[in-house]
């Protein structure tokens, strides 16, 4: 192969200096998922209006390790935070989904719902969709878990695993839009 030419490397050079400007506004990497204008979120206890109280607390925590963990936003308190994310544990329910002959339950299902906004400083909502009404901030998630007594499964594990799923769909919707 032969070597290129001088003229040839001044024109790609300055091509490439050409070119720089355009892409210095381009992020790389996971942060490019989410949003620049927020650093800090403040994730209070979840409200809950069911008759497990720790549900609240079981939710909360797979939020905060979720936001930590998939996110650049930093947890703080609510005074200095750029954003604050309200959840609401609205029901949770507990059904037979299948049974024996002699009518004990063989697989069970839970179903947990809940309310969220996640809004900035001023109140607006920073969860962008199309199909919330204007003025609306309010979202709202359901997330169902399946569990088998017989195979030394319990309602507190499919909580947890109900728990750990709502909080991914949660943080999925922090993501920004294209």
């Amino acid at each position: 192969m032969g070597r290129a030419s001088p003229f040839t490397v001044w024109i790609g050079l300055l091509i490439g200096l050409i070119a720089l400007p355009g892409c210095l506004g381009y992020r790389f990497g996971a942060e490019t998922l989410y949003r620049n204008d927020i650093r800090t979120i403040h994730v209070p206890v979840v409200r809950s209006d069911s008759f497990r109280p720790e549900l609240g607390v079981l939710l909360t925590e797979a939020l905060q390790k979720e936001i930590e963990k998939r996110t650049p936003y930093k947890l703080s308190q609510s005074a200095t935070s750029d954003s604050v994310l309200n959840v609401r544990l609205t029901s949770d329910s507990k059904r037979v989904k299948s049974e024996t002959i002699t009518d004990e339950p063989r697989i069970l299902e839970t179903v947990m719902t809940v309310e969220l906004s996640w809004t900035d400083r001023r109140g607006m909502s920073l969860i962008q969709t199309r199909f919330l009404p204007p003025g609306e901030i309010s979202h709202y998630f359901a997330e169902r878990t399946d569990f088998v007594p017989e195979a030394g499964q319990s309602i507190t594990t499919s909580f947890q695993r109900a728990a750990e799923r709502l909080a991914k769909h949660i943080v999925d919707q922090m993501e920004a839009r294209w």
